[in-house]
């Protein structure tokens, strides 16, 4: 193994007992080894990172950015054992990532995708019932899609109506309460996958049809295709609404509520950034800044209270 593969080793080690999961800048800054080692060098410079950092052709600036960022902070860490390491400078590739505007999905268009899903091929009778039961999960919990396909039978408790997330996102584990009705739900999915599977592969909740855990792209693939049929995405869109955006729906549905039945806001904001996993209680107020009309109601909000009675 040579130094720098070894460094990287150490500094990957070392963040992820920080909680970072770094599953993309892993794989990135393994590549960029890669190159270094094609190049035949043996340390980092600036001009090596930049050169790696913009190969990629017919990408957003942000993305020579993020990928020249990566190495800037491996740089840093290297440059406490070696000293010929050269850290880019700030401001090389000064772009940002933007967020993008969530997309609010309507009640109709929710239960077209499902209504969708209903009708997909499924020649056990399982595969239908999976994801009909995992997008609606997404719909009212408002869960990551790693969160719900991760979930083991051991994390849903339908007789307290709790589901454990473990590990998730921050390296951090929840409880999620969900609706008596989501619980009804999920007892009926798990009388059927247990009737088709009486003793599965894995002891995943959510099953697919060969009994083994769903993936993250079977499952996009799956959710694009649907898109498409009931028209969230036109035949020939390679972008459009997200599976995440029903993430997003759920905690401006929430948010919207919460307004127009005049609750407290402010105070029930952590209990939404705790229940959805969220880092920090900005990350959930980013969306009343990035939703118009949540923007208005808080807006409206503000009027009447400067008003008085």
């Amino acid at each position: 193994m040579n130094p720098l593969s070894r460094h990287l080793e150490e500094y990957l080690a070392l963040r992820r007992r920080l909680g970072f999961e770094l599953r993309d800048m892993g794989y990135e800054l393994q590549k960029f080894l890669r190159f270094a080692q094609r190049a035949k060098a043996s340390f980092v410079t600036t001009k090596l990172a930049l050169e790696w950092a913009t190969q990629p052709t017919g990408c957003q600036p942000a993305q020579w950015a993020t990928r020249l960022r990566m190495v800037r902070r491996f740089a840093e860490y290297l440059s406490a054992v070696d000293p010929r390491t050269e850290v880019p400078p700030q401001g090389l590739l000064p772009h940002r990532y933007q967020r993008k505007s969530p997309y609010f999905y309507s009640h109709r268009e929710v239960t077209q995708l499902i209504r969708a899903a209903q009708k997909i091929p499924s020649p056990k009778g399982l595969r239908a019932a999976t994801y009909v039961t995992l997008f609606g999960l997404l719909a009212v919990t408002g869960m990551r899609l790693g969160e719900a396909i991760g979930l083991e039978r051991r994390d849903v408790d339908l007789d307290q109506g709790l589901l454990k997330v473990r590990q998730a996102k921050f390296n951090k584990s929840r409880w999620v309460p969900i609706h008596l009705t989501t619980r009804k739900r999920l007892q009926q999915y798990r009388a059927l996958r247990d009737k088709i599977f009486p003793y599965p592969q894995s002891p995943s909740f959510l099953l697919s049809e060969q009994g083994t855990r769903l993936t993250d792209w079977i499952v996009r693939r799956w959710f694009i295709r649907l898109s498409h049929q009931i028209g969230l995405r036109q035949p020939t869109d390679h972008r459009g609404p997200r599976i995440h955006d029903l993430r997003h729906r759920f905690v401006i549905e929430t948010l919207r509520r919460w307004y127009q039945t005049d609750k407290d806001v402010e105070a029930h904001l952590p209990e939404l950034t705790t229940y959805i996993g969220h880092g920090h209680v900005r990350d959930t107020y980013w969306y009343i800044s990035a939703t118009p009309a949540l923007l208005q109601l808080a807006t409206q909000r503000l009027e009447r209270q400067q008003k008085g009675p």
